[in-house]
């Protein structure tokens, strides 16, 4: 069965609020501060536009939130929750939820180039997706299968990404070290379909009220270019 609560924590009045729903659940606080915007990523992430769509694979926690952001962004065409880094045969819900599978909780992104580039989707994941410091898990959610983690589908991806977690730590954007792996892409697998669009569809739940939508609201401020208000939804072709 699908979990009820999957926290990823933010501040604000409304969202402490909220927070008050979903206590007694054995939620941990963060110690690292989260960045109020990342840096401008590298030069060489803003090459001349060129045709055709590319992908982009990221776990950050909880799918959940990070698919929720992404749908927002403009440029992107659609946004899968899945699992990445393990076997086919075990990307299943339940054994990943074991933590024994090598897989994380991901998202793969499709995205327009000539509007958003890869190091522009970076910067959104590092900036409001996930917190890049954290071992282990995503705040309350603890486990590998919960690890911040970038999988590269080419060398360009790879370059860019570690220029990019290089610049960040010496820039010291974060109190931490950036621990978010750069690993090479073995293959994704779309997770079940109550895990699709979850955020926009539970906008009313405990955990989402608390710890999701303000990640959309917080790319909404910090990326106003890149936002979008009307979604792009992955189950909207069933209905």
């Amino acid at each position: 069965m699908p979990r009820l609560l999957k926290p990823v924590l933010f501040t604000g009045a409304a969202v402490l609020a909220s927070l008050a729903l979903v206590a007694g659940h054995g939620a941990r606080s963060s110690q690292a501060a989260a960045a109020p915007s990342g840096p401008v990523p590298p030069a060489m992430v803003d090459e001349a536009p060129h045709a055709g769509l590319e992908a982009a694979v990221v776990s950050g926690g909880c799918f959940w939130g990070v698919q929720g952001v992404f749908e927002h962004v403009r440029g992107v065409r659609q946004v899968v929750a899945g699992y990445a880094g393990g076997a086919a045969a075990s990307a299943h819900y339940e054994m990943v939820s074991t933590g024994q599978t090598g897989h994380a909780e991901s998202v793969k992104i499709t995205f327009d180039p000539s509007q958003i580039s890869y190091g522009e989707i970076l910067r959104i994941f590092f900036s409001v997706a996930t917190d890049p410091t954290q071992v282990g898990g995503q705040f309350p959610d603890e486990g590998s299968q919960y690890r911040s983690e970038i999988f590269y589908l080419d060398p360009k991806q790879q370059d860019v990404a570690r220029h990019y977690i290089a610049q960040l730590n010496e820039a010291k954007v974060y109190s931490r070290p950036i621990a978010t792996r750069v690993d090479r892409y073995s293959g994704f697998f779309p997770a079940e379909a109550y895990h699709q669009d979850y955020l926009v569809r539970h906008p009313d739940s405990a955990y989402i009220a608390a710890y999701d939508l303000p990640k959309v609201a917080r790319l909404k401020a910090l990326f106003s270019a890149q936002y979008r208000a009307s979604p792009v939804l992955t189950l909207a072709s069933a209905g």
